[in-house]
């Protein structure tokens, strides 16, 4: 199992809803729902579906959330192997 600290990520927005994030990664053009459980990073993604995750140039914006500690919207540049799995999932 991965671990998002050994990322080099930026958090955008913390201790947020479902709801706001995926109101928040709406304004970017190249967004795609996924269901709980995918896997990006190693990491499984949680959450009230659907979970939206935005590419903004080589940079994936995806919500994480930390139990006990809540959602964050999270930004992790240089994730061209993980947008082309994305791009070509089914």
């Amino acid at each position: 199992m991965g671990c998002l600290e050994s990322l080099p990520y930026e958090v955008l927005l913390s201790k947020i809803s479902f709801k706001e994030s995926r109101e928040f990664l709406s304004r970017y053009q190249e967004k795609y729902d996924i269901e709980p459980g995918y896997r990006m990073f190693d990491l499984n993604i949680i959450g009230v579906p659907p979970i939206r995750v935005a590419v903004d140039g080589n940079a994936l914006i995806f919500p994480f959330t930390k139990p006990c500690h809540g959602t964050f919207l999270i930004r992790v540049p240089e994730a061209t192997e993980e947008i082309e799995r994305l791009r070509n999932r089914k």
